[in-house]
């Protein structure tokens, strides 16, 4: 029997007056994984987290969080995940081991031990006053304060904004060797795609509310690509199956595709051949967002089941 997800979101809306910020969020992530949550300022990330700590209620649809209601069990949610924003707030008058005293209670996973080991390994000064914390080690502190109770799921909500390309890879490396080793599960929106990709398992591509696509990154990869071809053969790359994205330079015609097996068999019965180009991640997400909103395309998610 398969492991229950840790996240399970079905049917999802959410508006704020008149504007409609979720509509129809469907969501489920697997137990283990690296999962990153993508989408441009304004796709509906925030709310959707915030609905996962239970600091949101949807206005239609069901959230299960480690099994659990977050608009029924909050606090039991928040003692089992860990998680770090972007914008975290502290008590800047406090010092480093203060800090970590006056949290700990708060949690009863809490392993003092393990606090120590992160603290170290970190290279936090416990000394230190909160406020005196360059913003490389206040990042450091909130993945300490996320991790030090041992949560089966961890939440980070773009927590590396603001920080220098290098500490950005410091703290994915800790992030690797801290949570993946663990087995812990990892939901992380973020928009520096080329950063999260060597270290997320799946995707998720969320505009205006709605999941584009959900998959397996190693299988985003394999499946959505770009083709080359005369400009001659354009009427026929404009007919493929599942086109995000199309252009047209010079003598050359240039589509980006989500499924590369349909386009094979739909170019090989027209008799028409195209180069093909991988993506990276970055370049997936551009076509997903910025190519269906360009061509006006009014298109029905496309979910996989991640295992």
């Amino acid at each position: 029997m398969s492991e229950q997800p840790v996240i399970e979101m079905r049917g999802i809306e959410k508006a704020f007056g008149r504007k409609p910020v979720l509509q129809g969020l469907d969501l489920s992530v697997p137990a283990g994984q690296t999962f990153a949550f993508l989408g441009r300022n304004g796709a509906g990330k925030t709310t959707t987290i915030r609905m996962l700590l239970g600091l949101l209620k949807p206005d239609a649809g069901h959230v299960r969080v480690l099994g659990l209601d977050p608009s029924m069990d909050p606090l039991a949610i928040r003692r089992r995940v860990g998680y770090v924003a972007e914008d975290q707030t502290m008590f800047g008058w406090m010092r480093m081991g203060q800090l970590l005293s006056f949290v700990a209670p708060f949690y009863p996973t809490w392993d003092v031990a393990w606090a120590k080991q992160l603290s170290d390994r970190f290279e936090l000064p416990l000394k230190t006053r909160v406020k005196h914390l360059s913003k490389g080690q206040g990042v450091r502190v909130a993945l300490l304060l996320a991790l030090a109770h041992r949560p089966k799921l961890v939440i980070f909500d773009d927590p590396t904004l603001g920080l220098d390309p290098i500490m950005r890879k410091e703290f994915l490396r800790e992030l690797v060797t801290h949570l993946q080793g663990e087995h812990v599960s990892v939901f992380f929106s973020s928009h520096l795609l080329y950063e999260i990709e060597p270290v997320a398992d799946s995707v998720v591509i969320l505009d205006h509310g709605r999941v584009l696509r959900q998959a397996a990154t190693e299988d985003l990869r394999a499946q959505v690509k770009r083709l080359v071809a005369p400009a001659d053969a354009q009427e026929i790359l404009r007919g493929l199956p599942g086109i995000l994205d199309m252009s047209i330079s010079g003598r050359q015609a240039t589509v980006v595709v989500e499924d590369i097996i349909a386009a094979r068999a739909a170019m090989a019965a027209a008799g028409v051949t195209a180069q093909e180009i991988d993506l990276n991640l970055d370049e997936i997400f551009e076509a997903y967002v910025i190519g269906r909103r360009k061509e006006g395309k009014d298109v029905e998610p496309h979910l996989e089941r991640v295992a």
